[in-house]
C-alpha cells in the first residue's frame, strides 16, 4: 500500500507582512521545517535585500530553498519544484510536516496547478530566443508573429519579456500553435496535485504596510544592502536574471552606477516605490490562485 503523501500548509502574504516570524512561530508549534518560496533567496550573498531569515532563524527551525545558487545563475519555477519535492520528502521522511512560506507568486502557483510543461528547448532554440531577448522585447514579437501569425492570443502578455520569451520557446521547439500548447498545459495535473494544501494569507492595512516597508528599507540600508549591491555590480551580471532585477537591489545598483548623486532619502524613496509595486504584483498573483477576493 503506497503511503500518502504528506500535507503542506502555505503562509504567504506581501512583502515586509511579517511572514518570517509568524512561519518561525508555526513550524515550533507544529514540529515543521520551512520551504522558502522566495525567488531572491534563492541566491546566495543576497541575504539583506532579500530579509533572508537570518543564522539565528536557520538555527531555530530547518530550512530549505535558500542559497542553492550563485547570483549569475538562472533557477527555473522546473528547478524550484525538483527542489522542493526533495525538501518535502526528506523532511517527511524525518517525521517533519511541511510549511511553505514566501511571496513570489510564480512558484507560489506550483502549489495550485499546473507552472510546467516539462517541455525540453532544443539548444538551437534556446540560444535564438536568448538572443532575440537581449535585443530587447520588440525583437521577441516580432519573431513570434512570423510563426504564429500577426494576430497573437489575447492571453498573452506582449509587455513580459519573459512570458513572452517562454511562449516563442515553446512555439518553435513543438510546431504548435500557442492556443493549442496552452490548451494542453492547462489540462496538465500541478506538480503537487496528490498532496493535501491547505494555505493562509497574512495581510495588513496599506498604510501599515508602507510603514513597514520603510522601515525595513531603512534597516536595508544601514544593514549591507549597498555592499550587496556592489559585489553584484563587480559579477557584471546579465540584465534580465532574476538576481540583476531584484527590488531593493535594482535600486541600489543605479544608484551606485549613479555616482550616488541623489540622496540617501532620495534612494530610500525608490526603494519603498519598488517594493509598494511588488506588494500590488503579488496581490495580483493572490487573487489570481483564489487566495483572495478582488479589491482586497
Amino acid at each position: 500500500m503506497t503511503a500518502p503523501t504528506p500535507a503542506l500548509h502555505i503562509l504567504t502574504g506581501p512583502t515586509a507582512a511579517g511572514k518570517t516570524e509568524a512561519a518561525l512561530r508555526w513550524a515550533e508549534r507544529h514540529d515543521a521545517e520551512i520551504l522558502s518560496c522566495d525567488s531572491v533567496c534563492v541566491y546566495r550573498g543576497m541575504d539583506i535585500g532579500a530579509a533572508k531569515p537570518t543564522a539565528e532563524e536557520q538555527r531555530r527551525i530547518r530550512h530549505h530553498g535558500l542559497d542553492l545558487v550563485d547570483p549569475s545563475e538562472r533557477f527555473s519555477v522546473s528547478q524550484f519544484v525538483t527542489m522542493a519535492r526533495e525538501a518535502i520528502t526528506t523532511a517527511h521522511a524525518r517525521g517533519k510536516r511541511i510549511l511553505v512560506t514566501g511571496g513570489s507568486g510564480f512558484y507560489l502557483a506550483a502549489f495550485f496547478g499546473p507552472v510546467t510543461d516539462e517541455r525540453e528547448i532544443p539548444t538551437a532554440v534556446a540560444d535564438e530566443v536568448v538572443a532575440l531577448h537581449r535585443q530587447g522585447l520588440s525583437f521577441l514579437v516580432r519573431r513570434l508573429r512570423e510563426v504564429e501569425g500577426l494576430d497573437l492570443p489575447a492571453w498573452l502578455d506582449l509587455q513580459n519579456p519573459i512570458r513572452v520569451a517562454k511562449a516563442l520557446e515553446r512555439r518553435l521547439a513543438s510546431g504548435q500553435t500557442l492556443d493549442s500548447l496552452r490548451e494542453e498545459f492547462l489540462t496538465r495535473q500541478g506538480p503537487f496535485a496528490s498532496h493535501a494544501v491547505t494555505c493562509e494569507l497574512m495581510e495588513r492595512p496599506d498604510e501599515e504596510l508602507k510603514a513597514r516597508i520603510a522601515a525595513r528599507t531603512e534597516q536595508m540600508l544601514t544593514g549591507g544592502i549597498i555592499e550587496e549591491s556592489e559585489r553584484l555590480l563587480a559579477m557584471r551580471l546579465d540584465p534580465e536574471l532574476t538576481s540583476s532585477r531584484a527590488v531593493g537591489y535594482r535600486a541600489v545598483m543605479d544608484w551606485l552606477e549613479g555616482g550616488k548623486t541623489v540622496a540617501h532619502s532620495g534612494l530610500a524613496e525608490r526603494i519603498n516605490l519598488d517594493t509598494w509595486a511588488l506588494v500590488r504584483k503579488q496581490r495580483k498573483w493572490f487573487r489570481r490562485l483564489g487566495l483572495a477576493r478582488e479589491g482586497e
